[in-house]
């Protein structure tokens, strides 16, 4: 059995990079913190962490049982929190992690929903896009995330390892040019332009995209900032693609834009565990998906 606290100093050192500095963080003596981590080795029957000059390093074993210890211990955190809720101890709590377009589009109709209908229940919005909601949603730093897949039919996202997934809508990708310019939507017909692209994955999936149309683009500016990409492209610095969401949130008077066929973006809510989930994620979750059904129509034809 692994001591909770043990778990705790582990993950602790593995922040910090030194004993010393774990202790400092945990307000414990050196030596205790030297001591648990020495019970935890033994407990575990492997070495976990060797030290180095100063400080300490993980062993392959160690970095593999921070993981799960942040895992556990982010659970056990969460378990307290909702039977404190259910005991009427203190008002609910959902914490969700949203990334931006989300956050600027359907959180706050879903946020004012759940205010008017539980107004005992708090909402704490965390800003991140899906791999980092993922992990805090697995290290129970976050109750609910929204995330996104690109693809047809959209794909479950890497890391919704013991997650629900409640797929919410598929928004469709455009083509953003200047507003002077001409364009089909296809993206061949931007192969000579230059490109703005925006997250890691929004620009894997463009890349992808466009050599499946037959060419590899030619990208000049990078920026997660969808604001400041249409100001980019409005200024004729070159061309991107952004999905209804970003468009539906801010519209820069100088783009014009061309959907994509048969190119969508599906985004989804993911809680951790299995249904059914704690009383104030539900009431947030319906009050979403009503939100989305009601913010649809602004995602079509912008």
């Amino acid at each position: 059995m692994l001591d909770l606290t043990r778990l705790r100093v582990l993950v602790a050192v593995a922040r910090e990079g030194s004993i010393t500095a774990a202790a400092e963080a945990l307000h414990y003596a050196q030596p205790s913190v030297s001591h648990h981590l020495a019970r935890l080795e033994a407990e575990a029957g492997v070495v976990l962490v060797r030290r180095v000059g100063r400080g300490v390093v993980l062993t392959d074993a160690g970095r593999l049982l921070v993981v799960r210890a942040e895992e556990i211990l982010g659970r056990v955190e969460a378990a307290r929190a909702e039977l404190a809720a259910h005991a009427g101890l203190r008002a609910g709590r959902v914490r969700l992690a949203a990334f931006p377009s989300a956050l600027a589009t359907l959180v706050p109709p879903a946020a004012a929903r759940l205010s008017a209908g539980h107004p005992g229940v708090e909402l704490a919005l965390t800003e991140a896009e899906p791999p980092e909601a993922l992990t805090a949603l697995r290290n129970g730093e976050v109750d609910a995330a929204l995330v996104f897949e690109h693809g047809e039919g959209g794909r479950t996202p890497e890391g919704v390892r013991n997650a629900t997934l409640t797929p919410l809508l598929e928004e469709p990708l455009y083509v953003v040019m200047a507003a002077g310019e001409d364009g089909d939507g296809g993206l061949g017909a931007y192969a000579e332009r230059s490109w703005i692209a925006g997250c890691e994955r929004c620009r894997a999936h463009l890349v992808a995209a466009c050599e499946s149309a037959g060419f590899t683009p030619r990208i000049t500016f990078e920026t997660d900032d969808y604001v400041a990409v249409q100001a980019l492209v409005a200024d004729g610095l070159g061309v991107s693609v952004l999905p209804g969401l970003a468009l539906a949130a801010h519209r820069h008077p100088g783009v014009r834009t061309a959907q994509l066929p048969q190119d969508r973006r599906r985004v989804s809510l993911a809680i951790y565990g299995r249904p059914p989930a704690p009383e104030p994620v539900r009431a947030f979750a319906e009050a979403l998906a009503t939100a989305t059904e009601q913010y649809e129509g602004t995602l079509r034809g912008p």
